[in-house]
């Protein structure tokens, strides 16, 4: 079965992240087949808008930091984190989000255009937690759709926000009960779909660019903070502490 599933009808793609065994973690793997997946969405069109989802109720955990340990890194040049982060596609993307998004999740989840939450989802970007920090457009997306000092709550403590929240404050555009998340995005993508797709894709386009959604400048200009907290004793002690299910033991290098 493969880690990434796609599902192609109406206008809407429909891409499903599936390794619930893992919290549907993305590895290398997944980011290549995430990537695969948005090239065919953009290359269709047939197809308007899609829906990233998870299998097995959770949307996703963030990367496998099990993988991470091991010495691999699930972002593509140019692409960012699961083939995604930095390279959204230009046409519109809606989460659908059951479970947790968490970490590189809700990065990936941030990386939509429209957020479709179960009332009982969370998002969270837990990675100072683990010695690292949301280096995949967390800490430059969440202020954008975040009041500063929730955003900064949220990116400090590592302390994840409830979709109720979330929605109340302009994160989540649709609160379903739980389960009911992708047939939800469903219904609003088919409203997508029902417009002209040229005009839909130019418009997204403009909309992101007038709000500096994706900024390939912003990235740039993280790395020279948070190159060296990747590349920290303390990195790898926060990965290897959380595969041994321990507390970590900082050093501060």
């Amino acid at each position: 079965m493969s880690v990434v599933l796609t599902e192609f009808a109406d206008g809407v793609a429909v891409i499903t992240l599936n390794r619930p065994e893992a919290k549907n973690a993305v590895d290398l793997e997944v980011a290549k087949a995430l990537a695969a997946a948005i090239d065919e969405f953009e290359a269709r069109p047939d197809l308007t808008i899609a829906i990233l989802t998870g299998a097995g109720g959770t949307f996703c955990a963030g990367m496998d930091l099990k993988a991470f340990s091991r010495g691999e890194r699930p972002s593509l040049p140019g692409r960012g984190f699961g083939g995604l982060t930095e390279a959204p596609p230009t046409k519109p993307l809606i989460a659908a989000v059951e479970g947790w998004a968490l970490a590189g999740g809700c990065e990936l989840a941030l990386s939509a255009d429209l957020i479709v939450a179960a009332r009982d989802a969370k998002f969270g970007i837990p990675e100072v937690k683990r010695g690292l920090a949301a280096a995949a457009g967390g800490l430059l997306r969440l202020p954008k759709v975040l009041p500063y000092p929730i955003a900064m709550e949220m990116a400090i403590t590592g302390d994840p926000l409830t979709a109720e929240v979330a929605h109340a404050h302009g994160l989540v555009n649709r609160l379903t009960e739980p389960g009911q998340a992708l047939d939800a995005a469903r219904e609003l993508a088919a409203r997508v779909a029902a417009n002209g797709p040229l005009a839909v894709r130019a418009t997204k386009q403009v909309v992101a660019m007038s709000a500096a959604y994706t900024d390939p400048d912003a990235f740039a200009g993280q790395r020279r903070f948070l190159d060296p907290v990747f590349a920290s004793e303390d990195a790898q002690e926060g990965a290897r502490a959380f595969a041994e299910k321990r507390p970590p033991v900082w050093r501060g290098r």
